[in-house]
């Protein structure tokens, strides 16, 4: 009989590529990983890794176990959401991985709500950069995940993910409210000197917001690099930069800045992600629900006019 957390283990190997990989992402040690894969050889009774200079790869063998394993993952998880649909309450733990102006936003008013409906289920969220959030996902580190897709910047499509969109966030151009970039633009162009505060050139959001400032025919003088929204937020507040910034996060932290639509109706969708085998159970359920209330409560102001292209 081949064991469940070994084949879990081979699965991890062929996502991650190595042994250091897989011991970090399930807390083991690189040498107990390998030993448990080497019971799982015996197991099998096939070579499952071979050696590749100082690392290893998977045999063809091995790479079809993987595809079984795929499977049989998927339907423990599938058979362990029919049993919890069968207690009276919902329970147990929900581990959520989350970007930040989630945690910032909506979050905390779908903790209220899951609190209130279903005081016997505890959840814990961690804030992940989406890519992150995702591998942690596959590995079960999580198991629901709230990402976000920036215009043009389409997350691939996973096997053995179901996703649900949330909400479709407006993208804003933020201007001080006093000082001199207050004066209101008529497109980006118009803002080709001012200083910007934006993500790093790195990260989706950080290639969006460039790709705005590019499309309008200029390179923008990013002056502060950084992925907190709240230190952007505040860059703008106090005079000292112009930045783009979704809308959720307008009615908490923007007050005393000015909110300008960018050109086309430009969003960011918000989504939740899970693996699919967990797409019946009472918790994800739960979870999706109360999110799903929470962005229906939020409102963010509207911008005070829109920029022409």
């Amino acid at each position: 009989m081949l064991n469940l957390q070994r084949l879990r283990m081979l699965r991890e190997l062929q996502r991650r590529g190595t042994l250091a990989r897989v011991a970090k992402s399930m807390s083991y040690t690189p040498s107990a990983v390998s030993q448990q894969l080497s019971l799982l050889e015996r197991e099998a009774g096939v070579v499952l890794l071979e050696h590749v200079g100082r690392g290893v790869r998977l045999t063809a063998e091995a790479e079809n176990l993987v595809r079984h394993a795929d499977e049989i993952l998927a339907q423990m998880e599938l058979a362990e959401s029919e049993l919890a649909g069968t207690h009276s309450e919902v329970r147990g733990t929900l581990r959520i991985g989350s970007f930040q102006t989630a945690v910032m936003t909506v979050a905390s008013a779908a903790l209220d709500i899951l609190n209130e409906r279903h005081p016997q289920l505890t959840v814990e969220i961690t804030q992940r950069e989406v890519g992150e959030a995702y591998e942690g996902l596959m590995s079960h580190e999580f198991d629901v995940i709230i990402g976000e897709e920036y215009p043009g910047l389409a997350e691939p499509v996973r096997e053995g993910i179901d996703r649900i969109n949330m909400i479709r966030d407006p993208l804003n151009l933020v201007i001080p409210g006093t000082g001199p970039w207050a004066r209101t633009p008529r497109t980006v162009r118009d803002l080709e000197d001012a200083p910007w505060a934006m993500d790093p050139s790195d990260q989706p959001t950080g290639q969006w917001a460039r790709g705005i400032c590019r499309s309008a025919g200029f390179e923008p003088k990013v002056r502060f690099d950084t992925r907190n929204p709240l230190i952007q937020a505040h860059l703008v507040r106090t005079g000292h930069a112009v930045a783009l910034i979704p809308a959720l996060l307008s009615g908490q932290y923007l007050a005393g800045t000015r909110l300008i639509g960018l050109p086309g109706d430009a969003h960011r969708m918000v989504y939740t992600s899970i693996r699919t085998g967990r797409a019946g159970h009472p918790a994800i359920l739960a979870c999706r629900q109360a999110f799903q209330a929470a962005v229906r409560g939020e409102t963010a102001p509207e911008p005070e006019l829109r920029l022409k292209e």
